[in-house]
């Protein structure tokens, strides 16, 4: 069975309506949801923050995963009209209850974090040539174990070259570029 095909109807119909609307939000394809949904549930992470909710699609799918491990997903848009789209499609999929968003600038939000906000599992889907500046930012809330995921490492790679750069040669770092459709990096943060 799909995983998509164990979520209530209601939600697989969003789903599929969203996905129609890919290109034009930008949104993470259907295998690296998947792959996400899956890796949450299997490390069991509680902790979630996503940069660039756009009109909810990965929220939907890191909610779902959540639902099922107690956690908490964060979530970060800067324009009104996304955050609309996505509030009304999380609370459809029954998901609004464990999701917070934040609206305005990522790097300025995780800047005014709380000191002891912490982090098991980053997703980054923003501004390409922020990621270094997110990665950053996000590295001192991030649980020695957690994980920061970036989608398209492959689809944009000379734009988030730097990031790459950076995280492969963190020492804190072990990162992995996955064959998914746009390129999915996942660093694991070991000491």
């Amino acid at each position: 069975m799909n995983i998509i095909e164990t979520f209530d109807i209601t939600t697989q119909n969003i789903l599929k309506e969203l996905e129609k609307t890919q290109h034009d939000f930008w949104n993470i394809s259907r295998v690296t949801a998947e792959f996400m949904y899956n890796f949450i549930i299997d490390a069991n992470i509680k902790s979630v923050v996503e940069i660039g909710t756009s009109n909810g699609y990965s929220g939907i799918w890191l909610g779902k995963a959540l639902k099922k491990t107690g956690g908490r997903l964060l979530t970060i848009e800067f324009y009104e009209k996304r955050i609309v789209l996505a509030k009304d499609n999380f609370e459809k999929c029954g998901v609004a209850d464990i999701i917070d968003i934040k609206q305005g600038d990522a790097s300025t939000i995780l800047e005014y974090l709380p000191e002891d906000y912490k982090i098991d599992f980053a997703f980054v889907d923003a501004c390409k040539k922020q990621y270094i500046d997110f990665f950053h930012l996000i590295h001192p809330h991030l649980k020695t174990g957690g994980y920061i995921a970036c989608d398209n490492v492959i689809s944009h790679a000379q734009k988030v070259q730097t990031f790459l750069n950076d995280i492969d040669n963190n020492p804190d770092y072990e990162n992995v570029i996955l064959p998914l459709p746009a390129g999915l990096s996942l660093g694991k943060k070991i000491k």
